[in-house]
């Protein structure tokens, strides 16, 4: 008898910590840049819903995703390492090695194509531990063998091996993960709409819900009713002299006045939006910590021009700050002050150690390898002081260079493969990175380096090599063509998309 009441009690007990674990929300979006929302300085774009979770909990201002280019970033999410470590260094898709058919001076190093089988991820954590498992969007991290439900997610709505959706933004949707809704349905909304479905099926279970959306990657795709309200709103803004300018390797857009890519964000907001009410009408609001980032920078150049990044130098694709820096916002309640910030710097490698932490979990220092726990500074401590690292041994669609990257306090110092030359910033006197001070601190630059191929050297990092087709008078008339006819063309379209009698060019849906 005295066991069984032992046994009782116990299971009680169980019971009653289990009730209090609290639920997951992680939000992820796909191009979003760090300047992309109001709660983060845009005046153009409108995002009411994500705003709410940034006031609600700690937003920190120096939050990193792992790579400028998706699938290295989200697969950092998920294993807690760096890209040079998981090997997964570029979209995955992407050319690689003698496949590699563009005149470059060097062909991109080979990486792994699959989040790979033998680490433990996130959501296999949160399921060994008692949590249902939720995925709906944007996978982008294998193809069949490595889809979401190979990795711990019980539930996938949408996630497989395309980085894009393939039926564009409105249904039919094309995708084999995912039956199509009514002609016109929003894929966004649809995404809230199956992520508020599983809340309100597991409201009394803890849940790890995972929320990616293919917004705001291209096709730039939005309704008549939006791009009207943010034609509107761009019409009795100034007119710049210029929209854009060639930066480096590539037109970069220099203004955010872009209508159609607006209406683009009111509707994942608005699809945020529909995920918070679930939480709120099944009282889970309180007992639930919300995660919201993006996996590399806003689309400046390259893949729809769509938005700036400014005061942020260039963006998707690109190793300056507008191509890693990242919106970074987590709210607990009860634990987190609301409306708080923190400048330490962040990256996607975190919220792994971190969500553990969060929820009881023990700690995977062997899987987390990169990732630190950022509890101290969620509760207003600190942490101690560490470098970061990126490693893209490739070529963005976006002008990128193949470059590595370490950060050490306000210092960021980029190596660039193609001619092994390093520039060096201080981001605190210089967040737009226009002065490379590498010549007038050249022991700071060399410890910084060498610090830096300590670590490639650590993690196996893979490495492009030259490419023996490359010819550099084709490149130069590249170059040339580029500002030559790129920019005044560009500077044509963007005009066409604010004029109030631009025709519809088959990217409309119907529902707003």
């Amino acid at each position: 008898m005295k066991t069984l009441l032992l046994f009782a009690v116990g299971t009680f007990a169980t019971c009653v910590v289990a009730a209090e674990r609290p639920n997951v929300l992680f939000i992820l979006a796909d191009d979003l840049g760090w300047r992309d929302l109001s709660v983060e300085g845009s005046t153009f774009y409108e995002s009411p819903n994500i705003d709410r979770i940034a006031r609600s909990g700690m937003r920190f201002t120096q939050g990193y995703a792992g790579c400028q280019v998706c699938s290295p970033s989200r697969a950092s999410i998920m294993l807690g390492k760096t890209p040079a470590r998981h090997g997964i260094t570029d979209w995955i898709g992407a050319a690689e090695g003698t496949a590699w058919n563009r005149n470059t001076r060097l062909l991109p190093a080979k990486y792994v194509h699959a989040l790979p089988s033998e680490d433990t991820s996130l959501a296999e954590s949160f399921q060994e531990a008692g949590y249902r498992t939720f995925f709906a969007g944007k996978w982008h991290l294998g193809d069949k063998g490595s889809f979401p439900e190979d990795h711990g997610f019980e539930i996938n709505v949408g996630g497989h091996h395309r980085g894009s959706p393939p039926g564009g933004f409105f249904a039919p949707y094309n995708n084999p993960k995912m039956t199509d809704g009514p002609a016109g349905e929003s894929l966004p909304l649809r995404l809230g709409r199956e992520t508020a479905k599983f809340i309100d099926g597991h409201a009394k279970e803890p849940f790890f819900a995972y929320l990616s959306f293919y917004s705001v990657h291209a096709p730039i795709q939005s309704t008549k009713h939006l791009w009207a309200k943010y034609r509107d709103k761009a019409s009795k803004l100034p007119t710049p002299d210029h929209r854009f300018i060639v930066d480096r390797t590539s037109p970069v857009r220099q203004v955010q006045d872009h209508p159609v890519y607006a209406g683009m964000i009111e509707a994942m907001d608005d699809a945020v939006g529909i995920a918070l009410a679930a939480l709120d009408r099944n009282g889970l609001t309180d007992n639930t910590i919300i995660v919201f980032t993006s996996d590399n920078g806003g689309v400046s150049a390259g893949d729809g021009k769509a938005t700036s990044n400014l005061p942020l130098r260039g963006g998707k694709g690109r190793q300056w700050e507008g191509g890693i820096r990242e919106p970074y916002h987590i709210s607990w309640p009860g634990v987190v002050a609301p409306g708080s910030t923190c400048d330490v710097p962040v990256t996607g490698a975190d919220f792994f150690p971190t969500l553990l932490a969060m929820t009881g979990q023990n700690a995977r220092p062997e899987q987390h390898v990169d990732g630190v726990n950022l509890v101290p500074l969620l509760k207003g401590g600190s942490i101690a002081n560490r470098p970061l690292f990126w490693h893209y041994p490739h070529y963005g669609n976006q002008g990128g260079e193949p470059s590595a990257i370490i950060r050490d306090g306000d210092w960021k110092l980029i190596h660039y493969y193609e001619d092994g030359r390093d520039e060096l910033y201080n981001l605190a006197a210089d967040a737009g990175e226009q002065t490379d001070v590498a010549a007038a601190n050249t022991e700071r630059a060399t410890a910084l380096r060498h610090r830096l191929d300590m670590w490639l050297a650590e993690t196996g990092a893979q490495m492009p090599v030259p490419n023996p087709k490359f010819s550099e008078q084709r490149w130069q008339n590249e170059q040339l063509q580029t500002r030559q006819q790129a920019l005044p063309g560009l500077e044509s379209q963007a005009r066409d998309f604010l004029q109030p009698d631009y025709a519809p060019r088959g990217w409309w849906g119907s529902e707003n």
